[in-house]
């Protein structure tokens, strides 16, 4: 059985893949049962889509998987904290657990609707944060 680390790693490397292809490097996996049913990683310059942030793709591919719209026996893993908008689809979704990275505190939902996840949502924060973080910093680091 691996744990939050294991499957934080795993997003981490779809944030990678992000940045390989020019998005931002965020990355999420949902695991449901001790298994990746879904990834995902940024893909709104691919996809020139607003809305195609990796928590999305990896609920999307979940929700594909299980033939259902609810995850509330899944974990949703990102290496950086949602946005409202992901928020918003992480409750929808009804996700029984979401375990992040680094904080985000400029656009995260802490800091906008901290109440917009399903009140049964169980948070993990700063998983692998400083990694995570690190990722981030370098990627537009390499912009400038």
């Amino acid at each position: 059985m691996a744990d939050d680390t294991y499957y934080m790693r795993q997003a981490l490397m779809e944030a990678v893949k992000a940045a390989e292809e020019g998005e931002v490097p965020v990355g999420a996996v949902v695991v449901c049962r001790d298994r990746i049913i879904g990834r995902g990683h940024n893909l709104t310059e691919t996809l020139n889509d607003v809305t195609a942030h990796a928590e999305m793709q990896a609920i999307t591919a979940a929700a594909n998987t299980l033939g259902g719209k609810y995850l509330n026996e899944c974990a949703l893993y990102v290496t950086v904290e949602p946005c409202v908008m992901c928020a918003g689809a992480i409750a929808w979704a009804q996700t029984g657990k979401l375990v992040f990275g680094a904080e985000d505190p400029k656009r995260g939902y802490q800091k906008y609707a901290p109440d917009a996840l399903h009140p049964k949502t169980v948070v993990v924060k700063g998983m692998l944060a400083d990694e995570c973080a690190r990722l981030m910093k370098d990627f537009f680091k390499n912009k400038r």
